[in-house]
C-alpha cells in the first residue's frame, strides 16, 4: 500500500486580528428617548380627543339651563302674566309679561346663559317700578318651562317670537320695542336689532362674539376655528342705527372689558358706554346702571328712527 497523500489543500487558519466586515447592529434607543416619544404621542392624542369632546359637547359648555320647577315661580310682589307662544319651528316657549299702568316704553329682556327667567324676578320688578316700563322676559328653548334644546339659531328664533307676542300684547309695533340683553342675551338682542331695528338697545356685560370669549378663557385651544356657535355681534351691530346704551363692569372675569369696548367701537351713534366700577359679571345690577337706563329712556325718540323694515 502506498503512503498517505499529504499534498491535499487545507484552509488557512482564520486571522482573528482582522476587523469584521459585518455591519454592527444598531444601538437600541435609549430609555429616556422612548419615554419622551410616548409622552409626546400621548399628549397629541389627548389634545385631539379633547378638541373632539369640546366640539361634540359645545352646547353643553355654553348653555346652563335650569328647567321647571327649579326656581321661584311665584315671586313675592311681582304681578306677571304668563306668556305662551311658539317659535317659527314650532318649539313651545314661555315668558312673563309684567305691565306698567302708564309705561313710557315697552321692553323685551333676554337673559344670560344660566338659570331661567324666575331667577331674574327681582331685577324685572325693579325695571318695571324704577324705570316705569312694561317688561317681557322669556326663556329660551330648554330653559324654564320652554321646550326643546338651546342652540344658536334656535335662541335667535325664540327672541323673534317673543318680540312678536309682546308687540301684540302691548299694542305697539315691533320696531317700537326697546331691546335689552345681558351677557349671552346681549348677543341675541344685537342680532334682533341689527336685522329688524328697535326703538333702543341696552346691552349689559355682553361680548363682541362667542369665540372671542372662548379664546379668552381657552387661549391654548383653536376655538375661533372650531366653534359652531358664533353670536357674532361685532359683525352685526353696524347694521343697527338706533340709540345704544352699553353697560359693563370693569372687573368682569367672564366677559373681559376689552371685548365690550371692541363691540362699542364699531357701533353707530348715538351711543353711550357706562362703566361700573369694580363690577363683576354676575354682580347684582347697581344704582349707576339704573340711573343710566333711566336717562337713556328719556332720550329715546317718540318714533323709532332705527327700523330696518321701514327703510329708515
Amino acid at each position: 500500500m502506498g503512503a498517505p497523500d499529504n499534498d491535499q489543500a487545507t484552509d488557512p487558519p482564520a486571522d482573528l486580528s482582522a476587523p469584521s466586515r459585518d455591519v454592527p447592529p444598531a444601538q437600541p434607543r435609549s430609555r429616556w428617548t422612548r419615554r419622551l416619544v410616548r409622552f409626546v404621542r400621548t399628549l397629541v392624542i389627548g389634545y385631539v380627543l379633547l378638541l373632539g369632546v369640546m366640539m361634540l359637547f359645545e352646547n353643553s359648555l355654553i348653555y346652563f339651563p335650569s328647567v321647571y320647577p327649579e326656581g321661584d315661580w311665584q315671586p313675592y310682589g311681582l304681578m306677571f302674566e304668563d306668556a305662551w307662544f311658539e317659535a317659527a319651528d314650532g318649539v313651545k316657549l314661555h315668558g312673563w309679561y309684567v305691565p306698567h299702568q302708564q309705561p313710557r316704553a315697552v321692553l323685551l329682556f333676554a337673559h344670560g346663559n344660566a338659570g331661567n327667567l324666575s331667577h331674574r324676578a327681582e331685577g324685572i320688578d325693579t325695571l318695571v317700578k324704577r324705570l316705569r316700563v312694561s317688561v317681557m322676559i322669556f326663556d329660551y328653548r330648554g330653559y324654564g318651562r320652554s321646550t326643546g334644546s338651546p342652540h344658536e339659531a334656535g335662541i335667535l328664533a325664540d327672541a323673534r317670537a317673543a318680540r312678536g307676542w309682546l308687540a301684540d300684547r302691548a299694542g305697539v309695533a315691533e320696531s317700537q320695542i326697546v331691546l335689552m340683553g345681558e351677557s349671552l342675551g346681549g348677543g341675541v338682542m344685537v342680532d334682533l336689532a341689527a336685522a329688524d331695528g328697535a326703538r333702543g338697545l341696552i346691552l349689559e356685560n355682553t361680548f363682541s362674539s362667542m369665540p372671542d370669549v372662548a379664546a379668552y378663557h381657552y387661549s391654548w385651544l383653536p376655538v375661533r376655528w372650531l366653534m359652531r356657535t358664533r353670536l357674532d355681534s361685532l359683525s352685526k351691530i353696524g347694521n343697527y342705527h338706533g340709540p345704544l346704551l352699553q353697560i359693563h363692569g370693569d372687573a368682569d372675569r367672564i366677559v373681559p372689558l376689552t371685548l365690550a369696548q371692541r363691540l362699542y367701537e364699531v357701533a353707530n351713534p348715538p351711543k353711550q358706554f357706562v362703566l361700573i366700577p369694580q363690577g363683576d359679571h354676575n354682580d347684582p345690577r347697581r344704582g349707576l346702571a339704573y340711573q343710566a337706563m333711566d336717562q337713556f329712556l328719556d332720550t329715546l325718540p317718540a318714533e323709532s328712527r332705527a327700523s330696518v323694515r321701514e327703510g329708515q
